[in-house]
């Protein structure tokens, strides 16, 4: 059967004050914070929506893969083709039969998102060498990573039918891009990249959150008129990295300050806390045919959450077990979880192990386990007629 406990209330030093959540003025957004995985907002962040530019975030994760598994180098020099010279939009103004490295390439979309090197790469990497092919193996990759709201039509985000994301596969994408190539992702950061002399003043990133001193150090910005303003963003101050993705907003301005005023508030309306420290006991569960008649409760690290800083002083939270448990049990066996509701936020939800071993009890604690269950089946009406 399945035994709730009441855990004790677990103290936060905090002031009690209403949660108010933030209210956005994207058409969508998501925003989670990266270091504990928890979901700050989610605003129709399952919504298949145009990405826009946003979408180059997939060319450059399959690009840092195929580099990591020696499909190319940052040294290689991929040749333009007359398909990727013809693209209009943000570019790096490439030239057919001009060949550019590809550390050149990735710096220009990440920097200045150029929809003709997103084409080169593509080509590149491509099972036919068409963009169309690299676009096909972008949705089945996207699939494997568990963004299932997302299809891709060209490498770019160029509007195009069935070119879709949704705002939490973009989130998940920054996630991963930040976790699986640490060595790539500071190229997110720069301000500059000057790639044709000729056209100096395209070189600026157009992320308005880099150099306003916030932490903010990528990841790029996204607009088409279907789509309107977007920016799949994250910033880091002290241990926390915030990742956050906005969409539909109606002009560059606006989106500079929603994204300014989602990054503050999530670092100033949230911080981590430690509810329970690893070892100590948070409850008991029943043991059946045990040496000892209950075996304690305890994490095997320090819990620390999120928590809203204007919370009240208690969690609600409870243990959830299937009991009694059979002995012998060995210190360290995960027997239950600790389910913390912080308001506002979704259940944070901890294993629980075993305190310590508990032995079988052999045939007295069979008895008294018999006696034990008769008595309660009695007391609760179900003894069936019969029994001994």
């Amino acid at each position: 059967m399945i035994r709730p406990l009441a855990a004790a209330a677990l103290l936060i030093a905090t002031t009690a004050l209403p949660v108010t959540a933030f209210e956005t003025r994207a058409s969508a957004a998501y925003v989670i914070d990266h270091t504990t995985g928890t979901v700050l907002l989610n605003k129709n962040a399952d919504d298949p929506l145009p990405p826009a530019s946003m979408s180059k975030l997939m060319t450059l994760y399959m690009a840092f893969e195929a580099i990591e598994r020696g499909q190319m180098s940052m040294t290689d020099e991929l040749v333009v083709s007359a398909h990727a010279n013809s693209f209009g939009g943000s570019t790096l103004f490439l030239k057919q039969g001009e060949r550019v490295t590809v550390e050149d390439l990735i710096r220009g979309i990440i920097v200045l998102s150029g929809n003709d090197a997103c084409v080169v790469i593509a080509e590149a990497l491509s099972p036919d060498g068409t963009e169309a092919g690299f676009a096909r193996l972008m949705t089945r990759r996207a699939q494997e990573m568990g963004m299932t709201n997302s299809t891709f039509a060209n490498s770019s985000g160029w509007p195009a039918a069935g070119h879709l994301m949704s705002m939490r596969d973009l989130g998940l994408l920054s996630q991963r891009l930040i976790a699986d190539y640490p060595e790539y992702y500071p190229m997110f950061s720069e301000t500059e990249f000057l790639f044709d002399e000729e056209e100096s003043s395209n070189r600026y990133n157009r992320n308005p959150l880099l150099t306003l001193g916030i932490g903010a150090d990528g990841l790029k910005t996204g607009h088409t008129e279907e789509a309107g303003y977007g920016l799949t963003g994250s910033a880091k101050q002290g241990d926390r990295r915030v990742v956050f993705v906005i969409s539909g907003l109606d002009t560059a301005a606006g989106r500079a300050q929603e994204s300014e005023a989602i990054v503050n508030w999530a670092f100033r309306q949230f911080a981590e806390r430690t509810v329970v420290e690893s070892g100590s006991r948070v409850a008991t569960a029943r043991v059946w045919e045990g040496a000892e008649p209950e075996v304690g409760l305890v994490p095997q690290e320090d819990v620390t959450i999120l928590l809203p800083i204007l919370a009240g002083k208690t969690v609600d939270a409870e243990v959830v077990y299937t009991g009694p448990i059979q002995a012998p049990i060995s210190e360290g066996t995960e027997l239950a979880e600790l389910v913390i509701q912080p308001e506002g936020l979704p259940e944070v939800r901890i294993p629980l192990v075993a305190e310590a071993d508990i032995a079988h009890g052999g045939f007295l604690a069979k008895l008294s386990t018999a006696a034990l269950s008769l008595i309660e089946r009695m007391n609760s009406g179900n003894t069936a007629e019969g029994d001994v």
